[in-house]
Formats: C-alpha cells, structure tokens, sequence
C-alpha cells in the first residue's frame, strides 16, 4: 500500500520522532512489549484476563490541550506544537517503561525516579512555554496548568473513569517519584521482557480482556453520554449521503491536520483518509479547497479520517518501520472497510443551518483510555446485531456478520468558531430531547458508518490470536474505547445548502 509522502516543512513545524531504543525484530520493524503477567479467568460467557499484579503497565498524564481555553488565533500554532511535543514525551517514556522491565524487577522506585519524574519536569519546560505563548498573544493563561505536569503509571486493566481528563491528582501516584511502583510486583519473573502476555507478536494489546462475543451484549444497553443520533421522526427528518469510497486510492499518514497542524507524526498513528485528497499536517484551507476529491459529487471536497484498523497477523505493511506505525507499535495489516457510509442528518427539534466552511470537529477521543469516557465515543457491533453496541470491547462477530464502527458526531455549533482551542468547545452533543444547550444551532449531524470483513480472533489460554486492533497512540493499548473520527467541512456554498434543504424538507437525497 501508498502513503501519502508530501510534506511542506515549516519553521513552526515540530518533527515528532519517538526515540530509537525500541526492540528491532523480522524485516526491520519496530516492536512494544506488553508488560504485564496475567491469569486467565471465565466470566459471562467470554474469556477475560486480568492483570495477575498491579505492575505499571502504561504511562497516564493529564491531558493538557483538552483543559485549555483562552488561546488567541495568533498563537493556536504554537500551542498546537508545544502540545504535539508533549505527545512525543509521553511516547518517548512510555518507550522507556516497555524496554527496562529488568531494572524495574530490581528497583521498585525506578518508574518513579526515572521514568515519571524526569517526565513531569520536562512537561513542566512545554506547559511555561505554553503559558507565555498565550501571554504574549494577550490572552490570559491558566495559572494552574503546571498542576497537570505530573503523570503516573497504572496497570493496564484499570481505565480511568468519567473525569479523568482534568488530571486532579496527577502527580500524586508518581509524578515526583515517590510512589512509582512498576517493578515491585515483578519479582524478576518476567525476565524484563520474556514470557509476557503479548499475543505472541511483541506489542501491547489488545488482549483476551478487550474482546467480546456479541451475543454476550445486552441489547440497547450501551449507555453513552456521548453520541445520540440528532435525528428522529420529529423536526428535521432528511437524510443526505455522500459516496466518497473507502480509500481506494491508498491515501493514508500518521498527521493529524485538525489537532497537530503542521507537526509531522503528530497522531502517533495511521489514518484512512477519504474525501479531500491533500491531508497531511501542512495543508491550508486554500490546499483543500483546490484540492481532489473521491467523493462522486465533486463539491464535496471535505476530508473524513479515523484510525486505520490493523489485523495483527505478522504482515509486513508499508509503515513497518515508521513513526505512526509499527515503530510505535501499530502492526499487521491494514484492513480498510468493505463499505463507508457517510451520512448528514438531521435534528428532532426543527431545522438545521448550515456547516461554515472549514468547520473543523473532533468526535471521540484517542486518548480515552487515560484520559477517562467523558470525550469518549467509541461504538462497536456487528451486522445483523446493531442493537448490541459496546465501547470498551471488540466485538466478536459470528461468520458471515461483519464488524462495525459507528460514530455519531457532535451537531450543535456556538454559530461562530469554525475551531477552538481544545478543537471541541466550538461544537456539542444534543441532549437527550435532541436539542442544542447554550443559544448553540443545530447543524447537519455526520454519521458515518465503516463495515469490515474480518475473521473473528480466537481466544485460547488466555490469549487471543490474530487480533484485530484500531491504531492508536502507544501508551493506549490499543483499548477500543479509543476509536474516534475527524472531519473537515470543505463542501462549496451550493452544495452545503442543497445539503439543508434536502433534510429540512424531510427528503433522502445523495
């Protein structure tokens, strides 16, 4: 498979590159061990494996870009890439703590010491950095923000619940190394790297514990906060589809042009991209705007990503030994889905207003495992089973059934940002009646659904074989709850407005 390789390098680009010591294994790639002992256990019909210690098995910082709000446009770039930087240092300890499990074994204060608290103090340098930048842009930082420079190690089975995004407490469980843990629960047995549940592949997660037999989920049990369906049989009752493929022409990248603009790698994973064909980190607006399209109406010009699914059967891709890819643990092959609806609906209360073009929205979050559910919007089934949803597993669908991702994203605009600070202020999630909070309006909700043919993984021992995974940042785990999507809205003024019409008038168009 391609990529795309163009890149316009900047001054204000950051080159994001996670160190070197990752273990080297077959044709060059680059391997992450998952580091914890685990004991297999029966529970509801489906194998599960729990952590057997409470050794460290990932790194959990508090997520500063999601806490900041009052950052002027001049310095948005700037703040962007000190962000980025600070997902490079995670990235770079994370590495850390997968590649000394010995010396965690003998130490029980090595996390702390050297891992966690020469993390905090570099976090502390980009969070000052980040203060002034604002500051001399005239706005006014949050004198708290060094607060969230501590970060602490947790095993791997114990996601953060709800808040965990403000990082209260970060530092309290490790941050300053006082209470690293990490290699107390060892005993040496693992042998700093052997003999670990990793499926046999080297990486970390999934695991037995991230997968579920659909028929063991309860029908209309998922109960988010996130992602209620805008539409119903009240308001505005159309439907608009755009056929845009499923990248067929092999467009893909590690960038991610809404949050980490002009920074390379700044996902730390790979993306499908359909739609707009000019996506990477050094895009502008007038890129887009001249740029192809896959999508069949050619005045859609808009670009749809999410996270590339991988099957992890020892395959070889084209980013095996790349940043974003197996180098930061994202291995096997790629799967791109069978079929891509793209869908515009719209609201149970009234009519919808137009998207502005260049309308930027972020829905789920890549970090939702450490950072808690409360951005998460993650949504897994299987054909045939859409009544049976789950967040936090994998599904494991019967033969014949494909596997599922459904997003619904937000559709209540504050009417005046095409983005924010935090890329997610500027739009909100309906209520439960439907409606928009805040004076925000009703805009057409994107609802896009990815279907895949994959051979369903088999669990035996305690571990699964041949898994699939979504990619993701390597201090996640790859934990499905991880799934999220972005869109940029470049469709031309005619379309956009044939687009309301089409659903305020209650028809199906595409």
């Amino acid at each position: 498979m391609g990529r795309n390789t163009r890149k316009r390098r900047t001054p204000l680009a950051t080159k994001i590159v996670a160190g070197a010591a990752a273990l080297a294994v077959g044709g060059g790639g680059l391997v992450w061990a998952n580091f914890y002992a685990s004991a297999h256990e029966e529970h509801g019909g489906h194998n599960r494996t729990r952590s057997a210690a409470a050794q460290v098995a990932t790194i959990d910082c508090p997520d500063v870009g999601q806490q900041i709000r009052d950052v002027p446009d001049r310095a948005r770039g700037e703040v962007d890439g000190e962000l980025a930087t600070m997902d490079s240092q995670i990235t770079d300890a994370y590495q850390r703590l997968a590649t000394t499990r010995r010396a965690q074994a003998g130490d029980a204060q090595f996390v702390g010491n050297s891992i966690l608290g020469p993390l905090k103090e570099r976090r502390k340098v980009i969070i000052d950095r980040i203060q002034l930048e604002i500051n001399r842009a005239g706005g006014r930082a949050d004198d708290n923000l060094d607060e969230l420079a501590g970060c602490q190690g947790r095993p791997a089975d114990q996601m953060q619940n709800g808040g965990g995004q403000n990082g209260d407490g970060g530092d309290q469980n490790g941050g300053d190394g006082q209470n690293g843990g990490g290699g107390q629960n060892d005993d040496g047995q693992n042998g700093g790297g052997q003999n670990q549940d990793d499926n046999g592949n080297g990486v970390a997660g999934p695991v037995a514990d991230d997968f579920i037999d659909i028929n063991d989920v309860q029908p209309n049990s998922r109960n988010s906060r996130n992602g209620l369906a805008a539409n119903g049989d009240g308001g505005s009752t159309g439907t608009f589809t755009t056929e845009c493929g499923v990248n067929e022409n092999n467009l893909f990248n590690s960038d991610n042009l809404i949050a980490a603009p002009g920074v390379d790698n700044g996902a730390h994973h790979t993306h499908d991209y359909v739609g707009n064909q000019d996506n990477d980190a050094f895009s502008s607006d007038q890129d887009l705007a001249a740029a192809d399209t896959s999508c069949q109406n050619q005045g859609d010009k808009s670009t749809y990503y999410w996270p590339v699914l991988r099957l992890q059967d020892g395959t070889q891709e084209f980013d095996a030994g790349d940043q974003g890819g197996g180098a930061e643990g994202n291995i096997g092959k790629i799967l791109k889905p069978a079929q891509a609806e793209i869908k515009f609906v719209g609201s149970r209360q009234g009519d919808v207003v137009a998207m502005p073009k260049f309308l930027r929205v972020i829905t789920g979050d890549a970090k939702s495992f450490t950072n808690g559910d409360a951005n998460a919007n993650s949504s897994w089934s299987c054909s045939g089973f859409e009544d049976r949803q789950v967040t936090d597993k994998y599904p494991l669908c019967p033969e014949g059934s494909q596997v599922l991702r459904t997003i619904n994203f937000q559709s209540c605009w504050d009417g005046q940002n095409i983005d924010s600070a935090n890329h997610r202020d500027h739009m909100a999630f309906v209520q439960e009646d439907g409606s928009c909070a805040n004076g925000f309006q009703a805009v057409p909700q994107l609802q896009i659904r990815l279907a895949y043919d994959i051979p369903a993984p088999t669990v035996e021992n305690g571990q699964v074989q041949n898994p699939y995974a979504v990619d993701s940042f390597p201090e996640q785990l790859h934990k499905p709850i991880t799934d999220h999507n972005d869109f940029i809205n470049v469709m031309d003024e005619d379309l956009m407005n044939e687009v309301v019409d089409c659903i305020n008038r209650g028809e199906d168009c595409q």
